[in-house]
Parts: C-alpha cells; sequence; structure tokens
C-alpha cells in the first residue's frame, strides 16, 4: 500500500513535472490512482474548511503549466492555485524568474461552479502578466488581496485582460487532506498539490 510519503518521493526530483520522463509519468499516474482510492474526504467542495486557502504545486502533468518554462530567459518558479469557496473563485499565480530583477508573474483567474460534490466547471475570467517588482508582488494572498480590490492594474505595472468568456474547463478533486490536494483536468492533466 503507497502512502502520500511514496508521492512525495516520486515525484522529488521531477522539478513539477518538468524532468519527468513518460516512464515517470507512468509510474508517478499508478502512485497517484492508488492514493485517491484512500480518499479520507469524499466531498471535498463541501470541506471548505480543508479546501480554501493557497496551495503550492508539487506536480503536474499539464503542458500549459509546464510550456511557461520554455519560455527563453525564464525559469518557472513557484505555482500556486488559490481557492477563495466564499466567491467561487481560483487564482492561478506561477512566478517566472531569470534576468535579475526582472522577475515575472504570471497570473489567471477564475469563477468556479459546482457540479458534483467533486467537479467544478471553472470560466477563466481575468489574466495579469508583468514583472513582480512594477505590481509590487509580495506573495500569492497579498496579490490576491491587490486584484480583488483593483478592477485593472495600470498599464505600467501590468498587462491586465479579461479572458475570452468562452474559454473554460472542468476540474475534479479526487483527493484532499489538511495538506494535500489532487486533482485532475478536463484535458487529462493531474496536479498534485500542498497547503502552504
Amino acid at each position: 500500500m503507497l502512502t502520500k510519503i511514496d508521492l512525495k518521493n516520486a515525484i522529488a526530483d521531477k522539478n513539477r513535472g518538468i524532468l519527468a520522463t513518460e516512464e515517470d509519468r507512468l509510474a508517478i499516474q499508478s502512485v497517484i490512482a492508488q492514493i485517491e482510492d484512500r480518499n479520507p474526504t469524499s466531498k471535498p467542495l463541501e470541506a471548505t474548511e480543508l479546501l480554501n486557502g493557497d496551495w503550492r504545486l508539487l506536480y503536474t502533468t499539464s503542458d500549459e503549466l509546464l510550456g511557461i518554462n520554455r519560455v527563453p530567459l525564464w525559469q518557472l518558479g513557484q505555482i500556486y492555485q488559490c481557492v477563495r469557496s466564499s466567491e467561487n473563485r481560483i487564482y492561478n499565480i506561477a512566478e517566472v524568474s531569470g534576468v535579475p530583477l526582472l522577475e515575472g508573474l504570471v497570473c489567471v483567474s477564475a469563477q468556479f461552479t459546482p457540479v458534483s460534490t467533486q467537479r467544478v466547471e471553472v470560466q477563466f475570467k481575468r489574466g495579469v502578466f508583468g514583472l513582480q517588482r512594477a505590481m509590487g508582488y509580495q506573495s500569492p494572498k497579498q496579490f490576491i488581496q491587490r486584484l480583488q480590490t483593483t478592477p485593472k492594474l495600470p498599464r505600467l505595472q501590468a498587462f491586465d485582460f479579461d479572458i475570452n468568456r468562452d474559454r473554460s474547463g472542468w476540474l475534479e478533486i479526487t483527493y484532499l487532506d489538511e495538506d494535500l490536494r489532487i486533482g485532475r483536468g478536463n484535458q487529462g492533466s493531474l496536479f498534485v498539490l500542498t497547503k502552504c
């Protein structure tokens, strides 16, 4: 019987999935499936005390997220998914580093609608891209508070734009406890996150 420790060991040197080979991915998927079978939270969307908060990405198979690392002169830093159930909102934040003093940030916010006790439909609403220093970025929590109170960041600070309203997807939470969350997305992507 594999445990969360086995999962963390399996993904430890994979740089969130960037360094995972196809063989690694298959092995990790097998470990994840065994952990999902022992999900202690059968209705994760109702367990808001566990679900709410800021989560740091440990591993993913999402080409969309991992592709950020392919931008010349930039390296993908930490990735966060911040859940605000009271607003039915998710914020995805990716820190990007590279050229000194020019650290970047990519943020996408989305509205979610529960469609079962495990699955939400996600409607992407807003994108923000810019330099961390220009935006005054300090932490995911601080930045989200700013986004919640500022309808549009000034152009000199960031590229802040509405996302095509037709862009949507779904996310199913397949495992949730006090410090680990596993999810599966509509494009077949896996996500493993730890509570910050």
